[in-house]
């Protein structure tokens, strides 16, 4: 992978036109070989607000979500819904979709639309879901839980932007040594699903790690009140790490995903 460094520094990191936005606010896919070389830059930033996380409109409305998920990520799709198109009149809605479209798109691929005057752009960088930018795609169980713990892994607790390195089994998120090198400090692993009528949002954290106070906010040792459910070590709620640190098949809610992206810090 070439300049694994360079980081976009367009607003929230994710290249997101925001003229008219306040304050800017089964199987597995063969992506998902462990090894390889990732054609994505995984070194991103984050500031994924907790407000647009559970109170935007594709967290409250089921039909825009669905209209959302059952079809193609594209423009054409997009402002062919009258369901996601009313969706995005939210403010909180369209900065979740900033998130969904930079965490499922892979870089130079984007989601253009029209709304009351004003033109938004959804650019793509990391590359979890790029089938779903395909005609005819959409985004299955599988692609909605690496988009819900990309995004769950890039919220702030005050909206601000921190460099990440994401790791996780799926080559979009491969890492090399280089980045292993200056991302030492291992946070926490974050996996759920925000496409569910009740959205799952679960972590563990790195065991002897405070470094989930940037989601959660206080101390980073008492997570009570998180907006996410903060299961304990993950030492005890996940499969061994493997070669480059991550965390995967993280057990929350009964269930054992392996959708899970883990979090480094410089």
């Amino acid at each position: 992978m070439q300049d694994r460094f360079k980081l976009a520094i367009s607003f929230l990191g994710l290249g997101l036109s925001c003229v008219g936005l306040p304050a800017c606010s089964g199987e597995a896919d063969p992506l998902e070989a462990a090894g390889g070389t990732a054609e994505q830059e995984m070194v991103t930033r984050n500031a994924f607000t907790k407000e647009s996380l559970v109170e935007s409109a594709f967290a409250t409305d089921t039909l825009a979500t669905e209209a959302l998920t059952g079809n193609p990520l594209t423009s054409d799709a997009v402002a062919s819904s009258s369901d996601v198109m009313r969706a995005l009149r939210d403010p909180l809605a369209r900065e979740f979709l900033t998130y969904v479209a930079s965490c499922a798109l892979p870089e130079g691929q984007s989601v253009q639309v029209s709304l009351d005057g004003e033109t938004y752009t959804f650019g793509g960088s990391i590359g979890l879901s790029p089938e779903w930018g395909r005609a005819h795609g959409q985004c299955n169980a599988r692609c909605q839980g690496w988009l819900s713990a990309c995004m769950l892994a890039r919220i702030n607790h005050v909206g601000e932007s921190v460099p990440l390195s994401m790791r996780g089994k799926h080559k979009a998120l491969d890492s090399d040594q280089a980045e292993r090198d200056a991302f030492p400090r291992r946070e926490a692993a974050y996996f759920g699903d925000l496409f569910a009528p009740e959205q799952r949002r679960f972590a563990c954290k790195s065991p002897g790690s405070t470094l989930i106070s940037r989601v959660c906010g206080g101390t980073g040792v008492d997570t009570q009140g998180c907006i996410v459910d903060v299961l304990g070590d993950c030492d005890d709620i996940c499969g061994a790490p493997t070669s480059d640190g991550s965390f995967p098949n993280c057990v929350g809610g009964g269930h054992t995903t392996p959708t899970t992206v883990t979090v480094f810090r410089e």
